[in-house]
């Protein structure tokens, strides 16, 4: 594969969050959100993907008693196709085996073709339509569910 590094998120990372959020989704997260979504490591874990110490990537995922909830993944414009998601998802799923956490959970536009693919490639499967959950497009979500094997065996 490629010389890609996944670390924890800092604070010092902000800034290129922020930058990719603005270039990825019609409704970026706000600088005080994503902030808050950093320090609340209790329930949040948020990492990076580096190319020779570059962020390119970004995934954050929220814990709870029903499992983890991907909340956001984006890539830096002009390196999409390139398995920057893929290695942040990898690096998640072994996180989340090595956790005990058995359940995944996101939504995704419904027009997002790529995305869909690379979710199901993880076994994701489609359990609903949120109607009209993107505000500023009126484009629905998919809501998808995968069930977490309890040994990478299993993945």
């Amino acid at each position: 594969m490629t010389g890609f590094e996944v670390r924890l998120a800092e604070r010092r990372d902000l800034e290129v969050l922020m930058e990719i959020e603005k270039t990825q989704f019609p409704e970026p997260w706000t600088t005080g959100m994503m902030l808050d979504e950093l320090e609340r490591t209790d329930t949040r874990r948020y990492t990076v993907c580096t190319e020779e110490g570059v962020v390119v990537g970004y995934l954050g995922v929220m814990f709870s008693d029903e499992g983890m909830h991907i909340n956001t993944i984006g890539v830096v414009p002009g390196h999409e196709r390139r398995g920057i998601a893929r290695t942040l998802m990898d690096d998640c799923w072994d996180h989340l085996v090595a956790r005990g956490v058995r359940q995944a959970t996101l939504e995704v536009a419904v027009s997002n073709a790529a995305a869909i693919a690379l979710y199901y490639s993880y076994g994701f499967a489609p359990v609903g339509i949120r109607k009209n959950y993107y505000e500023a497009t009126k484009e629905d979500a998919l809501v998808l569910v995968a069930e977490i094997p309890s040994t990478l065996a299993e993945a």
